[in-house]
């Protein structure tokens, strides 16, 4: 993908819809993310106002955004957000799947960026996910857990299709040619001398 850096970003500021977002609980217990951030496109100055106006109750004015530029394709260097403007630097080292998030009164933020075009199942999974209290799992490691499980839940459906298709009902199960028929009783062997007991039913 082809980044492209924009000295500014500063279009101007159009209501839209908020920001989809799961954060952590509250709690003593620190983990590796704060929650997660779905946006709806890869357009940066376009999504992060409403990321920016969502977070500001817990986390104070977010000042600074620090992203991966392998995700977007147009990294810009300021972007107006409600009453300021937000500067965002852009790291190849960061883990792509994340964004850090920093304000001067709370500190930082860091949310796994779950892709806009992914499904509402599989994003809500991740919501889940990122947001549990003292989670030790990076963002990547949470995408990539993802995948196993879609690849996982695919296969299983298509099991069950070919299942349906095959008339919905597996064969009967055969008897042994060489087993004779029990009917209406079990029998328990016991060791050495002793006798067989049978139970009828």
């Amino acid at each position: 993908m082809t980044t492209t850096l924009h000295r500014t970003g500063n279009r101007a500021l159009t209501p839209g819809l908020p920001a989809r977002l799961s954060l952590t609980p509250k709690t003593t217990l620190a983990g590796r993310l704060d929650g997660a951030w779905w946006p709806r496109s890869r357009d940066l100055a376009a999504e992060l106002p409403a990321l920016a106006d969502a977070l500001e109750e817990r986390w104070g004015r977010i000042t600074r955004v620090l992203v991966n530029p392998g995700h977007w394709p147009v990294v810009p260097h300021k972007v107006a957000v409600t009453g300021h403007a937000l500067h965002v630097g852009w790291f190849t080292e960061q883990d792509p799947d994340k964004i850090i998030l920093l304000s001067y009164t709370t500190g930082r933020c860091d949310l796994l960026v779950i892709p806009p075009d992914t499904e509402h199942t599989s994003a809500g999974r991740l919501m889940s996910a990122a947001a549990l209290p003292g989670s030790v799992l990076t963002a990547g490691a949470l995408m990539s857990d993802e995948a196993t499980t879609g690849r996982r839940m695919r296969a299983a459906r298509s099991s069950e299709d070919a299942w349906e298709n095959d008339g919905g009902a597996a064969p009967a199960p055969q008897p042994h040619p060489a087993a004779p028929p029990v009917v209406g009783a079990r029998m328990i062997p016991l060791p050495g001398n002793m006798r067989v007991t049978t139970w009828r039913s």
